[in-house]
């Protein structure tokens, strides 16, 4: 009976933070992202109810004292169910169950040295204090069940556990928030309204304790964060996208994103941000970035072949750089929550930028390989 209603449970989810929004593309009462967002620091960093998606997103790079590569990811999704005034028609008196909010988290560790990869996934609702947003202490703290991350004025601190790997972490940003697109604004589609509020710490000095199997390491490194909310889905034509997330050794961050179409164009609203070794940024269109596929992997499980090696080069920069995944699979299977099916992995850089050698590490995302991902933003 339990594996029964856990099942209805998870079926129900998928129903209403996927098939139910594409049914329900055009509602109104949700609010929409179509301008400048004007992003303050440190509110924020803190949830945006009304907005039908938002994720606050980790991933990074570690070495522990033995010279063991680890990468790590840990995201927090809300997904509101219902615009913010169908409240309005509840029945009264309110169950303590009642939100209009669910939290999801992903999380995974991939042993690099030891050529493994770890995945694992959550979901609740908002309520009895199972999941949820909220300011402790002057710090933000989004977590769902033992998962946490926190944000105070000067760490983020993140903590997984599950039966097969756990980390906690310090994060302490080497830079201010980067801004992405306009003051924050960052269009993904042919209309003003297909678009996200979207900030990055692009490089985050990070040390704390990791374990695989109930060993433990201390480890150091470097990680990034991501923030984004928006209301808007992917617009129809539109697969899915290859996101890059790249930290040079000159201290410069490269961050684009391309969004593919059905028949293997780049979209224009692809994007992208240069982050200077002072915090400097310098937007790119699409145009200003080519990224070229040199190699593939084929996943076992889903059949999807994703990209392995790239090729990117910034004209304007004089950046031409090889990217490479330092494990073929990292893809992540999120069957109990989110339903979609991506690869999410730790990549290595080498190449020049004006002229110079440069080298690095990063993270990738590629989504609409094993299936159109016809999701919310």
């Amino acid at each position: 009976m339990t594996e029964f209603r856990n099942i209805i449970v998870c079926v129900s989810l998928f129903f209403l933070l996927f098939i139910q929004p594409l049914i329900a593309e055009d509602e109104d009462g949700f609010l929409s992202v179509s301008g400048p967002c004007n992003l303050e620091f440190p509110r924020d960093h803190g949830a945006h109810p009304g907005y039908r998606t938002e994720w606050w997103y980790y991933t990074g790079n570690l070495h522990s004292d033995s010279g063991n590569h680890y990468g790590f990811q840990l995201t927090f999704f809300r997904s509101q169910i219902s615009p913010p005034d169908s409240q309005n028609d509840w029945p009264q008196p309110a169950s303590r169950w009642r939100t209009q909010q669910i939290y999801l988290a992903h999380a995974a560790v991939a042993d690099i040295t030891a050529k493994r990869h770890f995945q694992a996934e959550m979901v609740s609702r908002q309520a009895l204090g199972l999941a949820g947003a909220s300011i402790r202490k002057g710090a933000f703290v989004v977590h769902l069940n033992n998962w946490s991350a926190q944000i105070d004025p000067t760490t983020h601190l993140l903590s997984v556990i599950t039966d097969k790997f756990s980390f906690d972490l310090s994060l302490t940003p080497e830079k201010p928030p980067v801004v992405h697109g306009q003051s924050g604004y960052s269009l993904k589609g042919s209309t003003p309204n297909r678009a996200s509020c979207y900030y990055s710490f692009t490089r985050l000095a990070g040390e704390g304790e990791l374990s695989v199997f109930g060993e433990k390491v201390r480890v150091t490194g470097s990680a990034w964060m991501d923030h984004e909310y928006s209301t808007a889905l992917l617009e129809p034509g539109l697969k899915g996208w290859d996101w890059f997330s790249l930290q040079l050794s000159d201290q410069s961050e490269i961050m684009v994103f391309l969004l593919r179409t059905d028949d293997g164009r780049v979209h224009p609203a692809s994007s992208g941000t240069v982050v200077d070794a002072f915090g400097r940024t310098q937007h790119l269109n699409a145009n200003d970035f080519e990224l070229i596929i040199s190699d593939t992997w084929k996943s076992r499980r889903s059949n999807a072949r994703y990209p392995a090696r790239w090729r990117l080069q910034v004209a304007s920069f004089a950046i031409d750089l090889v990217i490479v995944s330092n494990l073929p699979d990292q893809e992540m299977r999120t069957f109990n929550t989110t339903g979609v099916t991506y690869w999410e992995g730790s990549v290595a850089i080498y190449g020049s930028k004006n002229g110079r050698p440069v080298e690095g590490q990063g993270y990738v995302e590629l989504t609409g390989y094993a299936e159109a991902f016809d999701a919310p933003l």
